[in-house]
């Protein structure tokens, strides 16, 4: 172990763009936690605004589906366009929209221009990450993909925590309603400025693609058949199938969880214990997801190489789907008082779980694409991939949204969970066996 320590680190030493490419991840992601967790203080638990399930639902759909629609053709921008130019201009574009957000609030627009606001800052964000993910390859060697991804994708996740935690923190030092939503908005910016400096440094190029790229085919045509060239680089791979699989199928249940926890916290909100109030009880909640993604970022080093990559997708789903039977039930089937308070707690505790199943997942997921997809093709790999992330949250919220009482306890919605991580399983077994 001491020897690959001492191996990685010479690697970082020569080449210092790993570090860069690191901190303009973790600072947008950090701005991204921030400033997503403001807006659920703007809209989720703002008393000044009134949302049902309904509602949660499509502002969820406004701020993810048009970017995953499109993404698969934007990523194709990825593979011609020069990758540090993309991560400039997107931070400096991304850091406009914060603040013109921020002032937005404070002028108190209405929730449709603020989600349209949102929408562009979490659709960029995305294409950063693509970016970013795109771009590892080119500075890092293959053999340290595995073990620098868990370590980029847990910071970068632990810095999204941490920035939701600062957020909940202004919005407690300011006072509720949109001016302290507006404050700590303001504040998520920094993350955006911080990647925009940092991308300077690069030199021209040196994320890629190679110039032969932008050589072939015209970008607009590029762009129309983005969608076509990902899916089809994906199902090449039986690897990469797999890990897609498994990527979507833990999306749907964690939308569906997120739409629980949500009314939970705001049913709890005027008679739980401290922690289980409102946005502050939404803190800890992202807070005990982060620190199981953040656990993810050792285990999954460990696992991929005993287990291979395809077992690896099955062992994170097969965990999710036992915390969702043993865990979210009871919040489900728990009537008051006591019970209702454990059950929380024990809603907490899956939190933690489904962040280090989920992760492990998208850990493997994004070192299969790395490895397996060659470079022409990756960002539209990775653009697919937040697609399927996203749709697969989105529908998920949308339909439990007609189905879940107001106070997010259905014991028939929590087991259909359950059952969809069974599937996700079995489809994986299906396509594998179409390789052999």
């Amino acid at each position: 172990m001491s020897h690959r320590l001492t191996s990685l680190r010479a690697a970082l030493r020569e080449s210092p763009g790993v570090l860069r490419l690191a901190i303009v991840r973790f600072a947008g992601q950090f701005g991204d936690g921030m400033f997503q967790a403001a807006l659920s203080g703007a809209i989720l638990f703002n008393p000044e605004r009134q949302t049902d399930p309904i509602d949660i639902a499509a502002g969820f759909a406004v701020l993810l589906l048009p970017y995953s629609l499109i993404g698969p053709y934007a990523g194709a921008l990825l593979d011609r366009w020069d990758r540090r130019s993309v991560l400039l201009v997107a931070n400096v574009v991304r850091a406009i929209l914060i603040a013109v957000a921020s002032v937005g609030l404070l002028a108190g627009i209405g929730a449709k221009p603020l989600l349209l606001l949102a929408l562009a800052v979490v659709g960029i964000s995305r294409f950063v990450l693509a970016g970013v993910s795109a771009s590892l390859p080119r500075v890092l060697a293959q053999e340290w993909l595995v073990p620098m991804n868990s370590v980029f994708a847990t910071v970068a996740s632990g810095c999204a925590g941490v920035g939701a935690a600062a957020s909940v923190a202004v919005i407690g030092l300011v006072g509720a309603g949109d001016a302290a939503s507006a404050a700590a908005v303001a504040v998520s910016g920094i993350g955006s400025i911080v990647g925009a400096l940092l991308a300077t440094r690069f030199v021209p190029r040196v994320l890629g693609p190679d110039l032969g790229a932008a050589a072939g085919p015209s970008t607009v045509r590029a762009i129309a058949t983005g969608l076509r060239t990902g899916a089809t680089a994906v199902w090449r791979s039986a690897h990469v199938s797999a890990a897609m699989i498994g990527i979507g199928t833990h999306r749907i249940v964690f939308g569906v969880n997120t739409l629980i926890m949500v009314l939970v916290l705001r049913e709890t909100a005027t008679g739980g214990s401290e922690l289980s109030n409102g946005l502050v009880g939404f803190g800890v909640a992202i807070t005990a997801t982060a620190s199981g993604m953040l656990v993810a970022a050792v285990v999954a080093p460990l696992l991929i190489p005993r287990l291979g990559r395809p077992r690896t997708v099955v062992v994170g789903l097969l965990t999710a789907t036992v915390v969702q039977l043993t865990l979210v039930t009871p919040i489900a089937i728990a009537e008051t008082g006591a019970a209702l308070e454990h059950a929380h707690r024990l809603l907490l505790v899956g939190a933690f779980l489904f962040g280090l199943a989920g992760q492990t997942i998208k850990l493997t997921g994004d070192a299969t694409m790395q490895i397996d997809i060659d470079d022409d093709r990756r960002g539209q790999v990775f653009a697919l991939q937040d697609t399927v992330f996203n749709i697969a949250f989105v529908l998920a919220i949308a339909v439990t949204a007609l189905l879940i009482p107001a106070d997010g306890r259905s014991l028939p919605i929590v087991l259909a969970c359950a059952a969809i991580y069974l599937a996700g399983i079995a489809a994986i077994a299906v396509r594998s066996r179409l390789t052999v």
